[in-house]
């Protein structure tokens, strides 16, 4: 019996590769054929979780942080040409900072400067992945690096996202979440629309471009960056469609699995593209707004710690046997 195990991280306590080796363990114990397959939606561990299938190594250089403080940040690159860049490794609202982590002046130009190393050191494709940032600029910050930093020569770039809110919406949806009040969330608003009116194309009217606080939007408009489904990138990148055809049993996680699991996530992607096979669910916490959502599960298990996961996978190893 093979069960294939595609987890998300679960944020703040355990990264993708660890939930699927502790579940893929139990799932082994109990007599079945785990394979391994951690996933990532747009957001932090991207970078991780396409490292084997892309290939990539890791490069380290100096950049700063969204307050303008100097700091060490990686990107992945390929020897084909395609490099993986997380926005939360060097604009990221969790970014190591001594000083204020004010909203308005938090800015892209970190994540700039590591997309134009990658343009220097031969990249052709440069992969963005937007979730987790502290910004609200629109992408100037980015820009600006990028120009600085001698441009993108012939690389293009495709930013992956798990949101469709638009460029002028960032600072509504999710400027709280990031330290600003409803008069920084007015302002935001302001400085996005005057942005939108300055770049080469408007991108106000285009699902997707508010992401990381308008990053997404602001390299559509000025470098033509395709904005795709974080998600979907992803699952096409590790192969997904190929492996789930030998699974007998699916087993997907993250931290919590709630109403928002539908809206984008990978959790809705993998149920999508897994057609009759069983999907299982093994995560932190569930909301109470999950609602009928968990009749696309053949059970949902929770588990917050490796022992649990581990159960769970015998639980599900047994039980797809």
């Amino acid at each position: 019996m093979t069960v294939l195990i595609a987890p998300d991280s679960f944020k703040g306590t355990f990264t993708a590769v660890e939930v699927a080796e502790a579940i893929g363990q139990g799932v082994g114990e109990a007599g079945g054929r785990a394979i391994r397959l951690p996933v990532a939606d747009g957001g932090e561990g991207t970078l991780d979780v396409l490292r084997e299938p892309l290939g990539l190594h890791t490069v380290t250089v100096t950049a700063r942080n969204p307050w303008g403080a100097p700091c060490s940040a990686t990107f992945g690159l390929s020897d084909e040409g395609v490099a993986v860049v997380e926005i939360a490794a060097a604009s990221g609202i969790t970014t190591p900072h001594d000083g204020p982590r004010d909203p308005v002046t938090a800015d892209t130009y970190g994540t700039g400067m590591l997309i134009a190393a990658a343009a220097r050191r031969g990249a052709r494709r440069i992969v963005v992945a937007a979730g987790g940032s502290a910004t609200t600029d629109g992408g100037a910050g980015a820009i600006s690096a990028i120009e600085d930093g001698g441009g993108l020569g012939e690389a293009s770039i495709t930013v992956l996202t798990d949101v469709t809110t638009r460029y002028v919406d960032a600072a509504r949806v999710f400027g709280p979440q990031k330290g600003a009040d409803p008069a920084t969330v007015e302002l935001l608003t302001r400085r996005l629309a005057d942005t939108a009116r300055r770049l080469p194309r408007d991108p106000s009217g285009v699902d997707a471009t508010g992401a990381a606080g308008g990053f997404s939007g602001g390299m559509w408009a000025q470098y033509g960056a395709e904005l795709r489904s974080g998600a979907e990138y992803v699952l096409d990148a590790a192969g997904f469609d190929a492996l789930v055809a030998q699974a007998d049993a699916v087993v997907v996680g993250e931290g919590r699995l709630d109403g928002q699991t539908r809206a984008g996530k990978i959790i809705s992607a993998i149920l999508a593209r897994s057609g009759t096979t069983p999907v299982y669910a093994v995560v932190g916490s569930v909301g109470a707004d999950l609602g009928d959502y968990r009749s696309r599960f053949a059970e949902v298990i929770v588990a917050s710690d490796a022992a649990a996961m581990h159960a769970a996978g015998l639980r599900i190893g047994a039980e797809a046997s």
